[in-house]
């Protein structure tokens, strides 16, 4: 139970790992762990999801832009403002690789380029 407290060292802890102030006992509140090798690898693999969430926001604002882009010129020559076939072959696209997060990660994305309806 997370309330229980347990007297250990001369100090208060609870069986959850966190002593009577609440905070982690000896965990490096960077990665959660007290060991060292551990915490070492989850700062790298870390440092790289950090590079890979700053190339997706980077593609994320190169697509809106390309995909407004699309929309101006389609609609400066007399065209639609939307081509849902298009639409309907990027959510299918994302929802075959992604399941439905996939779906919602689409419709996030083309709402980004075209903007709300």
């Amino acid at each position: 139970m997370m309330t229980d407290v347990a007297e250990q060292s001369g100090s208060l802890e609870r069986d959850d790992g966190r002593t009577g102030t609440g905070q982690p006992e000896a965990t490096d509140a960077r990665t959660g762990t007290d060991d060292s090798a551990a915490a070492e690898r989850i700062v790298a693999i870390r440092q790289r999801i950090d590079e890979i969430d700053r190339t997706i926001i980077a593609l994320w604002q190169e697509r809106a832009a390309l995909s407004q882009e699309v929309g101006a010129t389609r609609m400066a020559s007399g065209g639609t403002r939307l081509v849902l076939s298009r639409e309907r072959e990027i959510l299918e696209r994302f929802r075959q690789a992604l399941g439905g997060d996939g779906t919602q990660l689409a419709l996030l994305l083309l709402r980004a380029g075209r903007g709300p309806l």
